[in-house]
C-alpha cells in the first residue's frame, strides 16, 4: 500500500484510537455496485466532526470569530467497499501548526483490511473575512491530545 503521508504502515496504524462505525448504503454505491468514488469524502466528514467533539473542539461555531474550514482533502483507495459493508472510519491529528492542523483518516472493512487512507488540513479562518486566524493554545493541546 502506498501513500505519501504514510512512512511506516504499522508504526502509523497504531496511533489510531478514535474511529465511528459506518455502514455502506445503497445509496452510496454506483452502477459496478462498490462505494462511488465520492462517498469516503462524506465518511470523512462524519468523522472528522466526531472527532472535534470528542476532541471538545467546535462543539458549537455560532457566533463564534473563527471556524474550521477544509483547505484540502486527500483519499486513497486500497480495497473496494460495497453495499451492507461495515466499515470502522479512523480519524487523529498528524500535525498543528499556527493556524492549521492536518488530519488522516483509515477505513477498516468488516475483515479488519485497510480499505481506505487519506488526510486533509483544516485551516481556522475569521468568519466574516475568511483569513486564517491563530488557533488558541487549548485548542492545539485537544487536537494534539489523542
Amino acid at each position: 500500500m502506498k501513500a505519501s503521508y504514510i512512512n511506516d504502515l504499522e508504526a502509523w496504524k497504531s496511533e489510531f484510537s478514535f474511529y465511528i462505525p459506518i455502514t455502506i448504503r445503497f445509496s452510496e454505491t454506483d452502477m459496478f455496485g462498490h462505494v462511488n468514488n465520492v462517498s469516503p469524502f462524506i465518511y470523512f466528514e462524519e468523522a472528522r466532526i466526531a472527532y472535534m467533539r470528542s476532541c471538545g473542539l467546535f462543539t458549537d461555531l455560532k457566533g463564534n470569530e473563527g471556524i474550521p474550514v477544509v483547505a484540502d482533502l486527500h483519499c486513497d483507495y486500497h480495497k473496494p467497499l460495497y453495499f451492507g459493508d461495515s466499515v470502522q472510519l479512523f480519524v487523529k491529528t498528524d500535525e498543528v501548526g499556527n493556524s492549521s492542523f492536518d488530519l488522516h483518516y483509515m477505513a477498516l472493512n468488516q475483515h479488519g483490511d485497510i480499505c481506505l487512507t487519506g488526510r486533509g488540513r483544516l485551516v481556522y479562518v475569521n468568519a466574516t473575512t475568511g483569513q486564517p486566524i491563530p488557533l488558541d493554545e487549548e485548542s492545539k493541546e485537544k487536537l494534539l491530545g489523542d
